[in-house]
């Protein structure tokens, strides 16, 4: 996920990304149970990019 292309967008922009992403991040975890995920290291790239875009929402609507 690009730091810039997250920057452009606006607040509703941003909610629907994390939303996708949340969606995401539950889809690599139920792969990761079940064990047919093979990038592991996705996850943790799926929860960084929630904390990214939860912290530019955050500043756009201070």
């Amino acid at each position: 996920m690009d730091l810039a292309n997250l920057r452009e967008q606006d607040a509703a922009g941003l909610r629907a990304e994390i939303v996708a992403l949340r969606k995401e991040q539950m889809n690599l975890r139920l792969q990761l149970a079940t064990g047919q995920s093979t990038k592991t290291h996705r996850l943790r790239e799926v929860r960084r990019d929630i904390a990214r875009c939860k912290t530019l929402l955050r500043a756009k609507e201070a």
